[in-house]
């Protein structure tokens, strides 16, 4: 189970990341799910698998260091859409602060990007990611191409340093490894998911849960924003967005993990509304992929 864990967070960590990709409200239609091809049992999956440092020729998957909650403190859940996220905090949990006014250059940009993301259905792009392990002192250096279609369609499709895909479809998460010739199936709980995350489907809106400010950089290519949590959050400390100051588009996005790890992920040549079809999202495995399916309640 702690693999499993580990590819949520990793979905999770993604999406929080994935600010740059534009979103829309989603429309009520349940989102297209991909076609599964795999014709092997599903395998029992040893639980308590002890945690590893990072092997060479592997995607960069950040450790779950701590599981995201389906439910309780700590955990915001996403606002409904077309209603101000004004609920009262869960007993037992931290309030939020309140968020300091933003600089009028800060959110003048904030609302341009808002604004860019409302007008976009889809988009493509090239990503590299590099992912600076606090604990291991290293860093993972990946590239591939990421896809992305309303409503909660996404798929990753690592080519360096290994071969892996990774794809999110409505509430599930399913992993495939070529070398492993495994496939997991997890599941995410995205009515649990904070503002970082449900902006990029239309819900939510980051000045709600996250105080935004201006930082330095001298090597950004762009307005760089810092968004610190305004209540305490389990899944990561803090999100940094290079802005392109003329498009309102993040050029990259920056997570520092609860641990001080830092997960960033710069976009390449990213191409809207270039009309990507479902079945793009469709994961075809080989008929010898063991397949552990989490989201399939276990038989007593």
């Amino acid at each position: 189970m702690a693999r499993l864990e580990t590819h949520a967070m990793f979905l999770e960590t993604l999406l929080a990341t994935l600010l740059s990709a534009p979103a829309v409200p989603a429309p009520s239609a349940d989102p297209v799910k991909p076609v599964l091809v795999a014709q092997a049992t599903p395998a029992a999956k040893p639980a308590g698998e002890a945690a590893k440092a990072p092997e060479a020729g592997k995607p960069a998957t950040p450790p779950a260091a701590t599981p995201a909650p389906a439910t309780g403190a700590g955990t915001p859940a996403a606002p409904s859409q077309g209603k101000a996220a004004e609920a009262t905090p869960a007993q037992g949990a931290a309030p939020a602060a309140k968020p300091a006014p933003m600089a009028p250059e800060v959110k003048s940009l904030v609302d341009r990007m808002q604004a860019f993301y409302e007008k976009t259905g889809d988009f493509r792009a090239s990503f590299r990611q590099d992912y600076k392990y606090k604990t291991f002192r290293r860093t993972q250096t990946s590239e591939g191409t990421v896809i992305y279609k309303k409503p909660g369609l996404m798929r990753w499709e690592y080519q360096k340093p290994s071969a892996r895909t990774f794809v999110l479809a409505g509430n599930k998460v399913y992993a495939h490894d070529p070398a492993a010739q495994t496939l997991t199936v997890g599941s995410v709980d995205t009515s649990q998911l904070s503002a970082s995350v449900t902006f990029l489907f239309g819900q939510g809106k980051l000045a709600d849960e996250f105080s935004i400010t201006k930082g330095t950089c001298k090597d950004c290519k762009g307005t760089l924003l810092v968004l610190d949590p305004l209540k305490p959050e389990p899944r990561f400390r803090q999100v940094r967005l290079e802005v392109d100051p003329s498009t309102a588009q993040v050029l990259k996005s920056t997570v520092v993990d609860p641990d001080g790890s830092e997960n960033a992920i710069s976009f390449l040549n990213l191409k809207t509304n270039v009309g990507i079809s479902a079945d793009s999202f469709k994961l075809d495995v080989p008929d010898d992929t063991r397949v552990d399916d989490f989201t399939k309640a276990k038989k007593q």
